[in-house]
């Protein structure tokens, strides 16, 4: 005979159906649709394709990713512990006699006042070192700054910026899962906001590599890690923005735009590929409100690459020096020229006894060309020349005279030598009994009390001129390169470019500020 008693699966479904059922019967009386029931039996489930995700990335890099502390100097403190400065008719505390009141005072309540706890510590935790020469007193330091790094070698060395390590005088090192360690500093380089840290330990460290930015593209994916705000490990998403902004902080400025978050504490980390290689190292964000609003700047890595590694092998950056002080070409100076477009690098006035005088540059070239390689504009030459070391030989490409030719320079040392700007002129007083309209250009002139160029006197605001920036108290030194010391001289080149075709001609100009060049039309007036 069968057992008629349901099994517990059996009896499961029984309830199931049972529940199921009930329910529909009680919605169906009530008007709720069928289908609405349905919904009720089998869970909402939405087939659409997944957006990435960077967990791989993030996890196989963030051991390598670390936070930056800084502490530099503060004042010295007495040897109460208290941080109270204190002087008297040109007299410290400690040359106060023992019995003085004052001294007194101060031994007893002076470890009280504010920014003392009168035990020796300070609110931010800063350690106490001794300093140097004849003042042997503790110098405390403190926390000045936080920023992030990374490793580039499992023997410790790591990057971060220039600007997070520029006043310090310890560092500390904190690791994705907590560990402190000292680190010291192997070199940092200004011109390109890059630092080395070093951290000595017994450990191999998970360190990374830096990736051929070439292959980087606008629209590309990339994964920025970092330390915002000091919290550590912070991670964020976006995209490359653009690429070869200039952001007016060096000649070098070829940065890479992310908008992925990057707030304050990001400087000196890394921003990564999907492959884990870093693209660029953080350095600079557009925010009007000092938080993000999707604006970041990277230094590439093809730029860090050798700044890095001369920093680790001596502690500085050695680069090329040709010693001109340039500015860009633009379209009406590329036509002033006869140059058919507005590419190079303009000098304004080589530097006295740089290697571009010496070989032969002169104010008024246009630097085309650097071995061959084509330069498009000011920037380009500075980081081309940059590259080369100090006593390289090269080929400068040059337009002059509307035509090239080429000039041999044995480059400087840019690590020891400043960097090209021509000494500011002074401008000339104007001699008002010599002077002459030039109504065509929309300027008054009269020769320059030392015979040299011809001092502006009056600009007509409603001219070319004023709108190109020429200014009364200026200097014109030189019209097409050629020298000028009357309204004449200005006049007869003028004319010469007129029969050459051209419609505008190129002014060079001197004031306080420096030397500078700007092209005016010269159409019939």
């Amino acid at each position: 005979m069968q057992n008629s008693k349901p099994g517990r699966s059996n009896l499961k479904t029984v309830l199931k159906a049972s529940t199921v059922a009930g329910l529909a019967a009680v919605m169906l009386s009530t008007g709720i649709p069928a289908q609405v029931v349905q919904s009720f039996a089998e869970p909402v489930k939405v087939e659409a394709p997944q957006a990435p995700s960077f967990a791989d990335v993030v996890a196989a890099v963030s051991p390598a990713v670390v936070s930056v502390r800084v502490q530099s100097e503060a004042q010295p403190v007495s040897d109460n512990g208290s941080n109270f400065s204190f002087n008297f008719n040109g007299q410290g505390f400690e040359d106060l006699p023992d019995d003085h009141p004052l001294k007194r005072f101060f031994r007893d309540f002076g470890g009280q006042m504010p920014g003392g706890r009168g035990d020796g510590r300070d609110g931010d935790r800063a350690e106490r070192s001794p300093r140097g020469g004849d003042d042997n007193r503790p110098q405390r330091l403190r926390p000045t700054s936080q920023g992030s790094g990374f490793f580039i070698s499992e023997d410790g060395y790591l990057v971060t910026n220039n600007h997070v390590v520029s006043d310090g005088a310890a560092f500390t090192v904190v690791m994705d899962d907590g560990t402190e360690l000292d680190a010291k500093l192997i070199g940092k380089d200004s011109r390109t906001d890059l630092a080395v840290l070093k951290v000595d330990a017994n450990r191999k460290f998970t360190y990374v590599n830096l990736a051929d930015d070439t292959k980087v593209r606008v629209g590309d994916w990339v994964v920025a890690v970092g330390n915002p705000f000091g919290l550590g490990g912070s991670v964020t998403a976006g995209i490359i923005s653009a690429r070869g902004r200039d952001i007016g902080s060096g000649p070098y400025d070829d940065y890479i735009q992310i908008d992925a978050a990057v707030n304050r504490g990001n400087s000196g980390g890394p921003a990564f590929n999907l492959e884990g290689e870093v693209i660029g190292i953080n350095t600079a964000i557009f925010s009007p409100s000092g938080g993000n609003v999707g604006i970041a700047f990277a230094i590439p890595a093809s730029v860090a690459r050798d700044v890095v590694q001369d920093l680790i092998d001596d502690g500085k950056v050695e680069r090329g020096w040709l010693g001109v002080q340039i500015q860009p070409v633009n379209k009406d100076i590329a036509e002033s020229l006869g140059l058919s477009e507005a590419q190079g690098a303009l000098v304004v006035a080589p530097q006295e006894g740089s290697p571009g005088q010496k070989a032969g540059i002169k104010e008024g070239d246009v630097i085309t060309a650097v071995n061959g390689d084509p330069i498009k504009d000011a920037r380009d030459l500075a980081r081309k020349v940059a590259q080369f070391g100090p006593d390289t030989k090269v080929d400068v490409s040059v337009w002059r005279d509307g035509k090239s030719q080429d000039i041999a320079v044995t480059l400087g040392n840019l690590a020891s030598e400043d960097a090209a700007s021509a000494e500011p002129v002074e401008p000339d007083a104007p001699v008002p009994s010599s002077e002459k309209a030039l109504s065509s250009l929309g300027i008054t002139v009269a020769p320059a009390d030392n015979g040299t160029g011809l001092a502006v006197t009056e600009v007509d605001p409603d001219s070319e001129a004023a709108a190109r920036g020429l200014r009364a108290g200026e200097k014109i030194v030189s019209v097409n390169n050629q020298s000028v010391t009357d309204a004449g001289d200005i006049e007869d080149v003028i004319e010469q470019a007129r029969k050459d075709g051209r419609t505008r001609a190129l002014f060079q100009v001197e004031s306080e500020r420096g030397s500078r060049f700007i092209a005016l039309p010269i159409n019939e007036g």
